[in-house]
C-alpha cells in the first residue's frame, strides 16, 4: 500500500487507540493484515517507527520522520491537483479563495453553494491561511480574492467589497469573580471594561485579525495585557475560555458553534470593536465575469449573526 492519506489514517488509530486489534476494528480491516502492513513499513525504511514496548504507543525517532514525510506526500499532492487543475478540466474556470479557516467555516458555507450552482463552470479552489499571508497571495497574484474582516487594516494594493458585520462579546466562565449566575447576555454598562481587560486573557494569535482589534481595546485603555494563553485558532481561544482558562473576546459566529454552557457576555461597544466583513481582489486586476459574480453574491448575503 503506497497511498500515504491512508496511511497516516492507520497510524494514528494505532497511535489513538495503542493497541493493534481496536485499532484495526476502528479501521475496518484485519488485525493480523494491519500488524503485517506496520512490519512490512518498517523493513522497507529498516528501522522501527512505532514503540510497542510501553503504552501509550508512541513514534519513535525513525517513526517521526517518517510520519512527517507522510505528511508532505499529501501536501506535494494536493498541491499538485491544485496546479494541474486547468488542464485537467480545461473547461472550467478556476477562483481561488483565500480565507482564514475559523471565518470559512461560518462564510463559505452561506456564500458557495448558491453561487456553484448557478456557476457550473467554476471550480474554486480553497487557500486557508492567516489574514497577512491571504495579503500576500492576493498581491502576487497566487490567489483570485480574499475574504476576511476588518478591513482598515487591508494594505492599499487592494481593492475590497464590505458587507455584513457582528457584535463582539467579552465571554466571562463560572470561574470569574464577574461572572453573575443565572444571567447570559449582560448589560453593556454592567461592567466597567477597562477593569475587565485587566483580568488574564486567553487570545488568539498575533497573526489573526481579531487579535489585531483586541490589541487595539488594550491600547485604548493604557492596559498592558494579561495573556496567560495565544492560540492559532479563535475557535480554540473561545473554548478554552468558556472552560475557565480565562476571559478572551470573541465573535458571535464563533460562540454560536460552542456546547451551551453557562457563560456570561458583555457586548462591546461597537466603536470600540466589532467586524466588518470584506472580500478584496488587486487593485488594478480586471475582474473575470465569475469572479465578479463571486462578489455580487457576497455582497448579497445577509451577515448579521446575532445571540440571544
Amino acid at each position: 500500500m503506497k497511498n500515504p492519506e491512508i496511511l497516516l489514517h492507520y497510524l494514528d488509530a494505532l497511535l489513538k487507540e495503542s493497541n493493534f486489534t481496536r485499532a484495526a476494528h476502528e479501521l475496518y480491516i484485519s488485525q493480523p493484515y494491519l500488524t503485517q502492513l506496520i512490519k512490512r513499513i518498517e523493513k522497507q525504511l529498516g528501522a522501527t517507527i512505532i514503540n510497542r514496548n510501553n503504552l501509550p504507543f508512541t513514534l519513535t525517532e525513525a517513526g517521526l520522520i517518517y510520519y512527517k514525510y507522510l505528511e508532505t506526500a499529501i501536501s506535494n499532492k494536493q498541491n499538485l491537483t491544485q496546479k494541474l487543475t486547468p488542464y485537467v478540466h480545461p473547461d472550467k474556470e478556476i477562483i481561488r479563495i483565500g480565507i482564514l479557516e475559523s471565518l470559512g467555516t461560518f462564510l463559505l458555507p452561506e456564500l458557495l453553494p448558491n453561487f456553484l450552482t448557478d456557476n457550473t463552470n467554476i471550480k474554486v479552489q480553497l487557500f486557508e491561511s492567516f489574514p497577512r499571508k491571504n495579503e500576500a497571495q492576493l498581491l502576487h497574484e497566487q490567489i483570485d480574492c480574499y475574504i476576511g474582516q476588518t478591513p482598515e487594516s487591508l494594505n492599499h494594493g487592494l481593492d475590497f467589497y464590505v458587507n455584513g458585520s457582528e457584535k463582539y462579546f467579552v465571554i466571562i466562565p463560572p470561574a470569574s469573580p464577574y461572572f453573575k449566575k443565572g444571567k447570559f447576555i449582560l448589560d453593556p454598562e454592567e461592567y466597567d471594561i477597562k477593569e475587565l481587560l485587566k483580568e488574564p486573557f486567553v487570545v488568539s494569535s498575533a497573526n489573526s485579525a481579531i487579535r489585531h482589534q483586541v490589541d487595539g481595546a488594550f491600547q485604548k485603555f493604557h492596559i498592558k495585557p494579561n495573556i496567560i494563553l495565544e492560540s492559532n485558532s479563535i475557535i480554540t481561544a473561545t473554548n478554552l475560555a468558556i472552560k475557565g482558562v480565562g476571559l478572551t473576546i470573541s465573535a458571535a459566529s464563533i460562540i454560536k458553534r460552542m456546547a451551551q454552557t453557562p457563560i456570561n457576555l458583555l457586548p462591546l461597544d461597537p466603536q470600540l470593536i466589532e467586524i466588518k466583513y470584506f472580500i478584496a481582489v488587486k487593485h488594478g486586476k480586471k475582474l473575470s465575469h465569475s469572479l465578479s459574480n463571486l462578489i455580487t453574491k457576497f455582497q448579497e448575503l445577509q451577515i448579521q449573526p446575532i445571540i440571544r
